[in-house]
């Protein structure tokens, strides 16, 4: 069993995204999270990182503590988010956030076990990470088929500003940032989200399966800051990308990542942003 990762922010000394790797009792955790980018004026909680790293650090750090031999990935992540939001409750600027700067965060959570000789996997997950199965015989799965519905209202947004004109992603970001706010409180007051949050009032709604895994089989688990190399960059199928990071490794992928973001013009045309932070990890047995 080999287990490769990467992640790195679009920008210098900032990253919403991270990852995580544990092994104990017999399995191995792989946790992804990709961090919502932050639509507050500024930082309350950590002027230096940022409230959305806090928020997906204090997580990760929690749910480390909470893992258990007989307790489900249900269990574990709401024990962890119940150990967070204390800490966010003492902390001394809370109270004068806004809902729309409480932190949110996608993830994608493979529990990788032993039964019966074989290796099977157990998939948690809440938000837009994407998962895919590269066989031995190198047929590509999707394993999470997740469509965000919110996806499709921000590109009915954009396609609008586009048409005044407005090709500028910073500016477009600016103009819709009301939107993005109400879109956030939204998020973090509703019952049974299917996002990672401080409160979420109710059990979350997460995507769980679980299916075995045959010999020479890989999984590839990402952000949608990575998975732009398909979506929307085109530069590669979900078979032709699985099958690059597993030969060509996730670094030198990173790299073509930032290069054509650099190189090429109108990357963010379909993106609130210009880049995102990019996360990706690989397993194989």
């Amino acid at each position: 069993m080999t287990i490769a990762h990467i992640s790195a922010g679009a920008v210098a000394h900032r990253n919403d995204d991270h990852v995580a790797v544990f092994t104990h009792a017999g399995a191995t955790d792989i946790l992804v999270i990709d961090g919502g980018t932050s639509v507050a004026d500024h930082d309350y909680l950590d002027p230096v990182q940022g409230d959305v790293a806090w928020f997906v650090h204090a997580f990760t750090e929690a749910l480390e503590q909470e893992l258990r031999p007989r307790r489900n990935q249900q269990e574990c992540v709401h024990a962890a988010v119940d150990r967070v939001r204390a800490r966010f409750d003492d902390m001394k600027n809370q109270a004068a956030m806004p809902l729309h700067a409480w932190p949110i965060a996608a993830m994608t959570w493979m529990r990788i076990s032993e039964k019966d000789g074989a290796q099977c996997v157990t998939l948690y997950g809440l938000g837009d990470c994407k998962s895919l199965l590269r066989t031995q015989t190198g047929a590509c799965i999707d394993l999470d088929p997740f469509v965000n519905p919110q996806d499709a209202v921000l590109q009915t947004e954009i396609a609008k500003l586009r048409a005044e004109g407005l090709s500028d992603p910073e500016q477009r970001r600016e103009r819709m940032l009301p939107m993005l706010r109400a879109r956030r409180e939204f998020q973090n007051s509703q019952p049974a989200l299917a996002v990672l949050c401080l409160h979420p009032n109710g059990i979350f709604d997460a995507r769980i399966r679980s299916f075995d895994l045959e010999p020479g089989a890989s999984l590839l688990i990402m952000t949608d800051g990575f998975y732009r190399l398909v979506d929307p960059y085109d530069r590669y199928t979900d078979p032709g990308l699985a099958d690059a990071c597993c030969q060509r490794g996730l670094p030198a992928m990173l790299d073509e990542l930032r290069t054509y973001e650099a190189v090429v013009g109108g990357t963010g045309t379909r993106a609130v942003k210009a880049a995102d932070d990019a996360t990706a990890a690989i397993w194989s047995n």
